[in-house]
């Protein structure tokens, strides 16, 4: 039977952009975890936290030969995303079930427990992936808030979910590091623009895609009101953000890699309907429908 939601985010099915404030919370009750409350506090203000080491440098090795083993094994999986220029690896997806060793990392309570104490409940994995940019030839990720696409096309009702971008390689202010835009994730944008049939083959490649991120305008007064912030930082080093921020990265022009593991939680009490804006749900490694609780 179809699951009937009310949709308090709509966003496509339009012409232009438009900007309306968020409805639901950031910080979700005062589930216990391994934050203070000035760092959940500075969460629910800006939309981020940051950690200077939550991996050791024996992890982050370790998470290295995993992406490359992934790349070369993989092949043409429909799984791995690759650069239109050169083939490069751009993502794998759904890496926790590729890798015990992802998975194990995920669930340790320095990752995962951020995630309970935030949403305030148990939380399952909405979407894993290791993202690639090599020296000379890594592409741009546009900016885009993370809902406004997993509740058009994977059918998440609210943004009561979260990212961890943990940094595999050194992320500096020129090598295509994560830019956000602090306190974004308080004003959802309801993108212009229609879902074709399959089009995370199209997105997730397409350095500006044509539907599902805000059009310059709306950007420009974005910039303009919340600022940009961009995130530096060593090798095993993470940023926790909110599902609603406006994002993005610039290309990698420098020889410098940068990769990053980056893990989507979502509550159990938030899990997926049909979606709000596209025919039918993405796969299940961009948005998984198996809701089981971290354990």
């Amino acid at each position: 039977m179809r699951t009937v939601v009310k949709d308090a985010y709509p966003t496509r099915n339009r012409t232009v952009s438009e900007s309306i404030a968020r409805k639901d919370p950031v910080v979700w009750g005062s589930h216990p975890g391994p934050l203070d409350s000035a760092a959940v506090k500075a969460y629910d203000t800006r939309g981020f936290h940051t950690a200077e080491a939550l991996l050791a440098a024996n992890d982050v090795g370790n998470l290295l030969e995993e992406t490359s083993r992934l790349g070369l094994e993989l092949g043409n999986d429909e799984r791995v995303v690759r650069e239109h220029a050169g083939g490069d690896v751009r993502s794998i997806f759904d890496v926790h079930r590729l890798s015990g060793l992802v998975d194990s990392i995920i669930r340790r309570p320095e990752i995962a427990g951020i995630a309970r104490q935030l949403l305030g409940s148990d939380v399952y994995i909405h979407q894993s992936r290791l993202n690639v940019k090599p020296g000379f030839r890594g592409g741009p990720f546009y900016w885009h808030s993370d809902f406004e696409t997993w509740h058009a096309e994977d059918g998440m009702p609210t943004p009561r979910a979260l990212s961890i971008s943990i940094a595999l390689t050194e992320n500096y202010g020129y090598n295509g590091g994560l830019m956000i835009m602090p306190g974004s994730h308080k004003t959802f944008v309801s993108c212009a623009g229609e879902t074709p049939d399959d089009y995370y083959r199209e997105s997730l490649v397409t350095h500006v895609p044509p539907t599902g991120s805000p059009d310059e305008d709306t950007l420009t007064r974005m910039c303009a009101e919340f600022g940009i912030t961009t995130f530096c930082g060593s090798a095993g080093s993470a940023t926790v953000f909110d599902s609603n921020c406006m994002h993005g990265s610039n290309g990698n022009i420098t020889p410098l890699p940068r990769s990053n593991l980056f893990v989507v939680f979502n509550s159990v009490e938030n899990t997926p309907v049909e979606p709000f804006a596209a025919g039918k749900p993405r796969p299940s490694y961009l948005g998984s429908r198996d809701f089981t609780p971290l354990r």
